[in-house]
């Protein structure tokens, strides 16, 4: 399993977000560059953006959701076309390869998250 994982779940209609497109940045440089990228599966889950063995470095890191296809998708109208979720890779976790999982609640007019486990 990779290192960062994510769910997304559409909390309007009780499901899991299938089909949305997603990215994995690491702040490099003064700019984003992407490390890898996916869709979400039938469950609202990507495992893979990054290779199992792969350990990130100490840092900034991003995950772009592009909601807009799947509002679209599924004929909604959607507030937020996208989300970013910026999040820091301390020293230690660094170290330690700790897991992390950032889901994303989503409804047309809303989001939220959080550091699942």
């Amino acid at each position: 399993m990779s290192q960062i994982t994510t769910h997304v779940l559409d909390t309007t209609r009780g499901t899991p977000a299938e089909g949305l497109p997603i990215r994995l940045s690491q702040w490099q440089n003064n700019e984003w560059q992407l490390l890898g990228e996916g869709r979400t599966n039938a469950d609202g889950r990507i495992t893979d953006l990054l290779n199992p063995e792969e350990a990130l470095p100490a840092g900034q890191y991003q995950m772009h959701f592009d909601t807009q296809p799947y509002f679209d998708a599924n004929g909604e109208t959607g507030f937020y076309p996208f989300v970013d979720i910026v999040f820091t890779i301390d020293e230690a976790n660094a170290q330690a390869k700790a897991h992390y999982h950032i889901p994303l609640l989503l409804t047309a007019y809303g989001y939220s998250t959080y550091r699942g486990s």
